[in-house]
């Protein structure tokens, strides 16, 4: 998996194995991979990037590869397709094509597993991988993302999905265009209650509950709101919402300052583990595949370091492609849930990424895709969150929607990416889908505001 490995040494395997094939834990490779990047440097990478794939094009058979090197050694060997490859030419290349105008990057991150792509990519050495030195900065709560992001004290950040379009629009702050190049997780949230609600399933029952939800600005607000409306329950007039990070939530709802809440996970899961919550419903119940937070990054950033965007668009996009395989999971929880990310106990993270799970009723279950990752930023979902905003007033006037869409969801990059990554790619940027049963045709926004009962547009 790594570009960097000594592809002339006979004792290392080129294919997957916990990184590179040399180490016992993915914990002593990665410490391995921050050795030697700090001691090489970019441009040995990216040497040894262009010498791998050149053997792995030569000895698609790894062992050939190996019995070859171990005949001939490695300087012979260097020598022999040197002859017949020019090895330099195409280091020189690659250097100039990939050279980053900006190694050292921050990224904001929230602590929850909806981030798990950006946070993961460093203990497991996919920044490493693509030449970045990458500081993950754990943030308290999406207001303060935001901030830094706009004052540019981030490069680029974890954001919720809507929060990229609300920039852009203007949405409670000055407009600035920003993008969205990859989705960092389908599905993976929950309504929990607290457990004094267990008699309480039926949500006409709700009125008077205090809720949260992580921001105004949240897919969060936006499916508690549906839900609630969908069950007759107008949520600003019913209910009370209010946003509150989410590593304050459970402490509110055991002090009982909230009733319950819509929350990105580890945060449901926990309040499970500490006995005061239930987990009402998945997210994923009312829409499956629906997407939840982004990999974000201002247009400037996007067009002034097209190099340095394009190498943490990929190392994501890798980690995602590697996040997306249930047979990972367990790794990664143990590589997010330390006190410098997550700050969760391991078994927490491992039942929100395995999706084998208390429910707090007494009930495990089993849910495989409980969260998902795919990277690809539908212009569908964006055309739908915009709806949402506007049904809720806080947008007004006339949208384009499309455009919007098409420039800050960036599915073609994403694309490009997802393609290199061996991932699925579709062919089209925009598909129907339903939510609570009701269909969306991206084609027809206002159409599908107005056939809402409940709203304030």
């Amino acid at each position: 998996m790594s570009g960097f490995k000594n592809p002339y040494d006979p004792n290392i395997k080129l294919s997957s194995g916990c990184g590179c094939g040399r180490h016992a834990t993915q914990a002593e490779h990665a410490a391995a991979v921050e050795t030697d990047r700090l001691a090489s440097g970019s441009e040995a990478l990216h040497a040894r990037v262009v010498e791998s794939a050149v053997m792995r094009a030569l000895f698609p058979q790894d062992e050939l590869r190996r019995r070859f090197l171990r005949a001939v050694g490695a300087g012979t060997a260097l020598s022999a397709i040197s002859t017949f490859f020019p090895l330099g030419l195409a280091k020189e290349a690659f250097a100039q094509t990939g050279k980053l105008e900006k190694p050292a990057v921050k990224i904001g991150f929230i602590p929850i597993t909806c981030a798990t792509p950006i946070i993961m990519s460093l203990p497991m050495g996919f920044y490493s991988r693509q030449g970045l030195n990458v500081d993950v900065v754990k943030t308290a709560g999406w207001a303060v993302i935001r901030d830094k992001t706009l004052n540019k004290e981030y490069d680029a950040s974890h954001m919720l999905s809507p929060m990229p379009l609300a920039i852009t629009l203007g949405a409670g702050s000055n407009p600035i265009p920003y993008t969205v190049p990859a989705i960092e997780n389908i599905n993976g949230q929950a309504i929990t209650l607290s457990v004094k609600h267990k008699n309480k399933r039926d949500p006409r029952q709700w009125k008077g509950f205090k809720f949260a939800v992580p921001f105004d600005y949240s897919m969060h607000n936006y499916l508690l709101r549906y839900y609630l409306a969908e069950h007759g329950i107008d949520p600003d007039k019913d209910v009370q919402i209010r946003s509150v990070p989410p590593p304050e939530m459970v402490a509110n709802l055991r002090a009982d300052n909230i009733d319950g809440f819509l929350a990105p996970d580890p945060v449901n899961q926990r309040a499970v583990y500490d006995g005061v919550g239930f987990i009402h419903t998945l997210t994923k119940e009312l829409w499956e595949g629906h997407p939840c937070c982004v990999f974000a990054a201002s247009k400037e950033f996007v067009t002034t370091m097209p190099n340095t965007y394009r190498a943490l668009l990929k190392a994501i996009v890798d980690a995602t492609a590697f996040a997306a395989k249930p047979e990972n999971r367990r790794q990664i929880a143990e590589a997010i849930a330390p006190a410098n990310f997550l700050n969760q106990p391991v078994t927490v993270v491992e039942q929100v990424l395995t999706g084998s799970y208390a429910d707090g009723l007494g009930n495990v279950i089993k849910m495989p895709n409980r969260i998902d990752f795919d990277p690809f930023p539908w212009h569908s979902f964006a055309v739908w969150i915009m709806t949402q905003m506007k049904r809720w007033g806080q947008i007004k006037g006339n949208v384009d929607y499309a455009k919007v869409a098409r420039e800050v969801f960036l599915a073609t990059d994403a694309a490009k990416i997802m393609k290199e990554a061996g991932m699925k790619t579709p062919t089209t940027t925009t598909k129907k889908f339903s939510v609570m049963g009701k269909e969306f045709d991206p084609a027809k926004p206002d159409a599908y505001i107005a056939g809402f009962a409940i709203r304030r547009a």
